[in-house]
């Protein structure tokens, strides 16, 4: 991908931003799981959870930049389009927020595993500079949204193609079931932190998991439909570095 390409999809990242920024509901505590909001316990497992995904998609990364450099600007973009999309939120349950995660482009792209690092180093600028999230509950948040939510696209992804090598469809789905697999997660996460004095950890879970679904329904439709324009786009401008990935280069398209 030349310069030229590199700022043209920036370009129109960032005009996409703005729409959703103009038209999305201000707030002035939008996050996901906001700092401080889960319990010590609960904090440190999804630390402990989430790491050993981290130090794998490192040594991924590694290997992938060192064997295909071209690859590097296809990692920059994913992470690009992963800090736009996750820092476009809407409030929603008490403590957390609604947004698109941007995970399933980088997910199909690149595999599973590198999206583990963009994603948690996403969360943790965000956690840092926007006040979005936080750093005791950066582990939660990084397993929901840059390990499950990946790693579901990503097997979403590799069935449609095997069952009909349906690109367009297997890529509009990997983004909208990364995204929704990203709130079922969340809702684990707060129904075993915080279980409902009637029915537990499964009625709390209910409980987030239907909030959630109001707004995060839609905005896995759209952030499919969009994935799949930015998909085209690359394939248009990028289609070199997509081949590598397409011809199984290391660390393309593979866990």
């Amino acid at each position: 991908m030349n310069k030229r390409s590199y700022w043209r999809f920036t370009a129109l990242v960032g005009v996409f931003a703005v729409y959703l920024l103009l038209n999305e509901p201000g707030t002035a505590e939008a996050m996901h799981i906001m700092e401080g909001f889960l319990p010590v316990g609960w904090a440190v497992f999804w630390w402990a959870a989430f790491l050993p995904f981290f130090f794998l998609g490192v040594r991924r990364l590694t290997r992938m930049t060192r064997d295909n450099p071209e690859l590097k600007l296809l990692l920059g973009l994913s992470g690009a389009f992963t800090f736009v999309l996750s820092a476009l939120k809407m409030p929603s349950v008490t403590g957390s927020s609604s947004h698109p995660t941007g995970t399933g482009l980088g997910a199909v792209m690149l595999g599973p595993l590198p999206m583990s690092v963009t994603g948690s180093i996403v969360l943790l600028f965000q956690a840092l500079l926007l006040a979005h999230g936080g750093v005791t509950t950066l582990g939660a948040n990084a397993f929901s949204m840059a390990v499950a939510g990946p790693f579901a696209g990503y097997a979403v992804y590799k069935l449609i193609m095997k069952l009909g090598e349906r690109e367009k469809l297997a890529v509009f789905f990997a983004a909208a079931v990364a995204d929704l697999m990203t709130y079922v997660v969340t809702s684990v996460q707060l129904a075993v932190a915080f279980p409902s004095a009637d029915g537990g950890v499964l009625a709390s879970m209910v409980k987030f998991s239907g909030i959630f679904a109001v707004t995060q329904i839609p905005l896995a439709v759209s952030e499919g439909l969009l994935t799949v324009l930015l998909w085209n786009w690359l394939k248009a401008y990028s289609p070199q570095e997509l081949s590598l990935l397409k011809r199984g280069a290391k660390g393309g398209n593979t866990l």
